[in-house]
């Protein structure tokens, strides 16, 4: 085959998506130990190459025009796979190094993902994690991410979904409430207590709650004088603090439930759950240090009766913008 990319272009493409990633050429200078005009005059290079404009420039920062964000994907991926071929040849892929960043909602954060990271890191000490906890749907594109752990996880055609597990779900709450307002032992019954709404970011309407009802899936509607949103861990905290009912996730509370500081009701209508999920971009070759951190998480997760071997892709059904 013919030669295609000279020694200056390949290093102006590394230089490009340093810049891409840093926000500045200054600071992509100071990465690559050049200045900054030597990283001005490889995009440039490139830009004329290309006969696409790949930066708007400002004072302060620099941000990556349409033609710029198409053409760092693919850099960033031809890279990658230039050093997994590397490592390969090398015999350093038995030690994945690098950066892995992942967006986790809050239950899962700290109920589920960052107890685990430890092992983790013991397992592979050269991998750093960066973790953005947060209940906002990142997008894994422009803002640089390699994961994202959703509930309800409903993706675009373009992204990946690995099955985590299934969340089981519980209704619970404290002794002195149940004490003060009785048990409820069917679905009417909620109808008289305080139940704890949440609302889903993305509609701003209180999620049902999901019930099995004669063996069929029900969604039941509850009101009550407590509405929370963004973070379904302050549902929990009102339930423990006696304030009603709440439905939650039984992995935040089982600890709860054992000591009898929360108690579950409802259990004959119990059963469901919601899919738990780690999504990353369809195409995207995952470097060493990725499908460690992948493969890590579906055996430490192997208890859940999700699928663990394989990808699925779903219908083009947009992403909900908030998460619990």
């Amino acid at each position: 085959m013919q030669r295609q990319f000279g020694d200056i272009l390949l290093g102006s493409i590394e230089l490009f998506c340093l810049a891409a990633e840093a926000g500045s050429f200054t600071a992509a200078a100071n990465l690559a130990g050049v200045t900054p005009a030597a990283v001005s005059r490889s995009i440039a290079r490139l830009e004329q190459r290309l006969g696409v404009r790949l930066f708007v420039r400002s004072t302060r920062r620099i941000r990556l025009t349409e033609g710029g964000s198409t053409y760092y994907e693919e850099c960033r991926s031809a890279l990658g796979m230039l050093a997994e071929a590397e490592h390969r040849v090398s015999g350093a892929q038995s030690q994945p190094s690098g950066t892995v960043r992942i967006s986790v909602p809050t239950t899962y954060a700290h109920y589920r993902l960052l107890p685990l990271l430890p092992a983790f890191q013991a397992q592979y000490p050269r991998i750093k994690v960066h973790v953005h906890v947060s209940n906002r749907n990142v997008d894994l594109r422009e803002e640089r991410f390699d994961f994202a752990i959703r509930f309800r996880a409903q993706p675009e055609s373009s992204m990946v979904a690995r099955p985590l597990e299934d969340a089981a779900l519980v209704v619970v709450a404290h002794p002195d409430y149940l004490n003060r307002a009785g048990t409820p032992r069917t679905l009417d019954d909620l109808a008289e207590h305080d139940c704890i709404e949440f609302d889903l970011p993305s509609t701003g309407r209180a999620i049902p709650w999901l019930f099995c009802e004669a063996g069929r899936d029900i969604e039941h509607a509850v009101n009550g004088n407590f509405r929370c949103s963004d973070d379904v861990l302050s549902g929990v905290t009102l339930a423990k603090a006696g304030a009603g009912l709440f439905q939650t996730y039984r992995f935040i509370v089982e600890e709860d439930l054992a000591a009898a500081r929360l108690v579950e009701v409802l259990a004959a209508y119990g059963g469901r759950s919601r899919p738990v999920s780690l999504m990353y971009p369809h195409g995207k070759t995952l470097p060493s240090r990725a499908r460690a951190f992948v493969d890590f998480l579906l055996q430490t997760l192997a208890h859940s009766s999700a699928p663990r071997n394989t990808d699925f892709r779903t219908a083009a059904i947009p992403a909900p913008r908030g998460s619990d």
